[in-house]
């Protein structure tokens, strides 16, 4: 056995007799761990190799540390509701439904469909865990500080690295590669969303310096991803913040046309020549009647569109099961694919309670700074991963949903814990 998989195994244990003493410490680590976890190989399935991340381990270990502390204080199988409990659950039920059919169809090996299903599912775990544990406002505080502090310090790192290396800036511990600078690019989307909401909303103008440095510390690594996908889904998420009624819109969407017109003049020369490979004559398409010639890359996201619907088109109201065994490099079609068009029904049952969780935090904590930046920035930050979805498969990628659903079960638990709040103050 690796030497490794002994740490890994003796960390995975400190964790669990962590998360079930004291929760809030095992998630703050795991909040850490989310941009810093070296992956792993843990063995093979037909076809590739399995690879793990550690806070893959620290997330199913605290889970289980949870379920383990909620027993001993007799409070196992209780759930606190939220609007997103049925969209999961019904999700969830798709998934494992469509997988058990392409394993008894032979389309799918069974423990390959498992080890997919954990890796899918994880993040719901994440969300009812968050969700049950938060119990005040100032709980919520800390883990959205923690956050931050986390993106802070991944960003610390792309600017040491930026200087030492000639390609794309990633976060760590990539593998061997190359990383996914897209995915860093995702994640730092949803970031700089909720940096640019908290700017908007605090009352502090010390704290909106801070948030402000903050912002322009995160833009710098991302858009030295070149990813041309992030830059692509940065302006929805931008301009959603132009659409949603404050004081700073005029100034906003003059800090936009600056942007615009100074980008092209200060880009470094990487930046350049990332936009100008766009437009490569290496594979042809046609638009409208004309020639439209595009990088080979640019085209293989386009290509993985006609694929997904192709294999939909094959298997519609079900799909082939998880996973579709196709490389599709958007999450649209994937879904499609992989649970036809009831999984897609149900994942958009999900985006449309996630927006509306939002909104409901902004209405009924209309008065509370924090969960005003938090429901806006969150609202902005899903826009943008959306648009990023359509050349990612975002909602499967750890580094970007592990943060995502930690905030969802944030602004989800926020109207709760107020009403909770105002009911025992009413009946105290």
């Amino acid at each position: 056995m690796p030497t490794y998989y002994l740490v890994i195994a003796i960390l995975a244990l400190i964790i669990f007799f962590i998360s079930l003493i004291k929760t809030d410490v095992a998630l703050i680590i795991l909040i850490l761990a989310m941009l810093f976890s070296p992956e792993f190989r843990a063995g093979d399935i037909p076809g590739r190799a399995v690879v793990l991340r550690i806070d893959d381990v620290f997330l199913l270990v605290i889970f289980i540390g949870w379920l383990a502390r909620m027993a001993i204080n007799k409070e196992f199988g209780l759930l606190r509701a939220t609007p997103l409990n049925l969209p999961i659950l019904t999700y969830t039920s798709i998934c494992i439904v469509a997988t058990l059919m392409g394993a008894l169809r032979g389309q799918i090996r069974m423990t390959q469909g498992i080890f997919y299903l954990l890796k899918y599912l994880e993040y719901f775990f994440l969300f009812f865990m968050v969700v049950n544990n938060i119990q005040s406002k100032k709980q919520a505080k800390l883990f959205v500080y923690c956050l931050f502090t986390t993106c802070f310090l991944v960003c610390l790192y792309a600017w040491i690295a930026k200087g030492s290396i000639e390609g794309r800036v990633t976060a760590p511990f990539e593998g061997k590669e190359g990383g996914e600078p897209n995915t860093f690019a995702g994640y730092l989307i949803l970031m700089m969303a909720l940096m640019i909401s908290f700017i908007i909303h605090t009352q502090s103008q010390k704290q909106r310096i801070l948030f402000l440095a903050l912002l322009g510390f995160a833009f710098v690594p991302f858009i030295l991803t070149l990813s041309r996908s992030g830059w692509l889904s940065f302006f929805p998420m931008y301009v959603t913040f132009l659409v949603i009624p404050h004081r700073y819109r005029l100034l906003m969407f003059a800090g936009l046309l600056m942007l615009i017109a100074l980008m092209p003049v200060v880009a470094p020369e990487r930046v350049r020549l990332r936009v100008m490979e766009t437009f490569a004559p290496e594979k042809t398409y046609k638009v409208l009647g004309k020639d439209l010639n595009i990088a080979e890359s640019a085209a293989a996201r386009i290509d993985s569109w006609q694929i997904g619907f192709q294999r939909w088109a094959q298997r519609p109201i079900l799909g082939f099961g998880i996973p579709v065994g196709t490389v599709i490099d958007n999450q649209y079609t994937r879904v499609l694919a992989e649970t036809g068009i009831i999984g897609i029904l149900a994942f958009f049952w999900i985006i449309k309670a996630l927006f509306a969780s939002a909104r409901r935090l902004c209405v009924v904590m209309k008065h509370d700074t924090l969960s005003q930046a938090l429901g806006i920035g969150f609202i902005a930050g899903l826009v943008g991963l959306l648009v990023l979805s359509s050349s990612a498969a975002v909602f499967i990628l750890i580094r970007i949903m592990e943060p995502f659903w930690f905030l969802a079960a944030i602004i989800t638990v926020l109207p709760e814990i107020a009403q909770e709040a105002d009911n025992a103050h009413t009946y105290g």
